[in-house]
């Protein structure tokens, strides 16, 4: 699976023939009359309203443009700790505790940055761990043959899912979630 980081790379080396403008060429404009580099939802309005500029292409120029203007992304760690903070704070445990099931799957699970969630990949995303509400915890998981279980849903979010595990404990990653992690790790090698 591609990296975020290469995807991003590849959407700005074609952004001039899918565009018109190179990347360094959008940011020239953007500081010199677009909006603030660092409001990246405002950049990336102005990217769609202004210059009908697509979707994928306003999310690398928005990218490119904060990083110009000093913003650092967070790394996995400060994007985890930002996610289970304030009210879902007393969600962590049961994150923490997926997340050690889904790693102990195999030595090719990486989780990855997101804001609002962590996504785990395989040769690609598997799993999506999410702090859904403050009491729940929602696991996106991704089926080509979905396992039987009462504990899974039909569901398109969060991630890539095909499925959905709720979690309102730790003590609920049990057995029969573990082989629910582990058939969507499987069917995702």
């Amino acid at each position: 699976m591609t990296s975020p980081h290469k995807m991003m790379q590849a959407l700005a080396a074609s952004l001039k023939d899918r565009t018109g403008r190179s990347l360094t060429e959008w940011v020239d404009l953007m500081d010199a009359s677009g909006p603030d580099p660092l409001d990246q939802r405002a950049v990336r309005r102005w990217l769609r309203d202004e210059h009908g500029v697509p979707q994928n292409s306003q999310w690398a120029i928005a990218d490119a443009a904060a990083r110009a203007a000093g913003w650092v992304p967070p790394t996995l760690e400060e994007s985890i700790d930002g996610q289970y903070q304030g009210p879902k704070e007393a969600l962590r445990p049961i994150f923490d505790r997926l997340r050690k099931a889904i790693e102990a799957l195999g030595d090719d699970v990486r989780p990855e940055a997101r804001a609002t969630y962590t996504p785990f990949v395989r040769r690609r995303q598997f799993a999506a761990v999410q702090a859904a509400t403050r009491v729940r915890v929602d696991v996106g998981l991704r089926y080509t043959d979905p396992p039987a279980s009462e504990l899974l849903r039909p569901a398109d979010s969060p991630g890539q899912a095909t499925h959905r595990l709720s979690l309102t404990g730790a003590d609920q990653v049990g057995d029969e979630a573990r082989d629910i992690l582990r058939a969507a790790y499987e069917q995702n090698g």
